[in-house]
């Protein structure tokens, strides 16, 4: 997330106050007051970035136990950006990210800039799968009739046969480089989004992480495909328990953790325990400290700041006009560094690649009190 990004989210959400304010002296006074609050993080980050400062004060983590090992219990993959993911049971671990997650996004013809669940919720419905002759195929589930069907490993000959590289691609005010594929092919998709796009394949050019995993922050240089920020998000289950459980309290629904769309969740020990940890190591259930054998760590780089698309539910594209945002805005709000929005789940950066399963460690081997969100820089 970036600038860019941030004042996305500052002008969407002043448009939801604006909204439902009332013109009246103190429905002006409130609106003028959430301004403040609202802008006042980026002002602060904005004088950070110019001066140099881009981590937070360092918090002695010695006083903060360690959370015990737990178990992947999911594996997820979206192939297409803000498009309807899978579970499966074990895939590649790559530095960019789990294998075909976010290798393709959606764009808009005329400008190429990337789209999104956040201004079009029914992105949801449309379903991606890896079928057994290794190819990807998009469907819409309302719409049965719709489908294609591309190779999910694409070599450079059918790359150079099949579609155009371009180096004007746009995600989050970034330029990237992508392969268009054919009108013709996406033809269906333009009538369901109702307006004409184009289907984007990641191109050769690295896209460099920034904010939290820029490398005057995490010591080296990673890159990642179409994911927003890092190339890893880890979620709790236990933390989607107690949101559930704050939900069913007031009255509302529970929720599946697949609203967040996270690439991994762990069984947990305790809700948010995730918010302390700092690495963490993959093992898969025969390793030993002898072998080694097949153990990958990442860094854990930042919390993950929310934006509304958890309030739409992934069936129906159905958007809630509350939830679950309120009630995580209730009491989430727990990073200094971006505190206008609640955070869920954590992103992370593989130093090794390998395979991951279910049913695999997941050992906390690092703890930290300093987590707090950078913007791109």
């Amino acid at each position: 997330m970036d600038l860019n990004h941030i004042m996305d989210e500052i002008s969407s959400q002043l448009q939801h106050i604006y909204s439902k304010m009332e013109f009246t002296a103190g429905g002006v006074f409130l609106y003028l007051f959430a301004f403040l609050m609202l802008i006042l993080p980026l002002i602060i980050f904005g004088i950070e970035s110019l001066t140099g400062k881009v981590a937070a004060p360092t918090t002695a983590s010695s006083h903060i136990p360690k959370p015990p090992p737990t178990k992947i219990q999911e594996i997820r993959i979206y192939p297409i950006k803000s498009c309807r993911g899978f579970k499966v049971q074990k895939t590649k671990l790559l530095k960019t990210g789990l294998d075909l997650d976010r290798n393709w996004m959606f764009a808009d013809a005329s400008t190429l800039k990337f789209l999104t669940i956040r201004q079009i919720s029914d992105m949801t419905l449309i379903d991606t799968k890896i079928t057994d002759d290794d190819s990807l195929e998009v469907s819409i589930s309302t719409k049965p009739n719709i489908k294609i069907s591309i190779p999910a490993h694409p070599s450079e000959i059918w790359l150079t046969l099949n579609t155009e590289l371009v180096k004007d691609c746009e995600i989050w005010g970034q330029k990237v480089d992508g392969y268009l594929y054919s009108t013709d092919l996406t033809a269906p998709f333009s009538e369901f989004f109702g307006k004409e796009v184009r289907l984007v394949y990641k191109g050769p050019t690295p896209r460099p992480l920034k904010g939290n995993a820029d490398p005057r922050v995490l010591g080296r240089i990673e890159s990642t495909k179409f994911a927003d920020l890092m190339p890893i998000q880890v979620s709790n289950q236990k933390s989607i328990e107690e949101l559930n459980y704050r939900l069913k309290t007031s009255g509302e629904a529970p929720i599946s953790i697949e609203r967040f769309r996270p690439n991994i969740v762990v069984e947990g020990e305790e809700p948010w325990y995730e918010d302390v940890w700092k690495t963490v190591r993959l093992q898969p259930s025969d390793w030993t400290a002898e072998n080694g054998k097949g153990d990958i760590t990442m860094d854990v780089a930042a919390r993950c700041a929310r934006c509304q698309v958890p309030n739409v539910d992934p069936d129906t594209a159905v958007k809630n006009k509350k939830q679950p945002w309120n009630k995580l805005m209730e009491y989430r709000r727990v990073d200094e560094g971006i505190t206008f929005k609640p955070c869920f789940g954590m992103l992370c950066v593989p130093r090794e690649e390998g395979e991951v399963r279910v049913g695999d460690t997941f050992e906390i081997t690092e703890v930290t009190g300093d987590h707090r969100y950078i913007p791109g820089m």
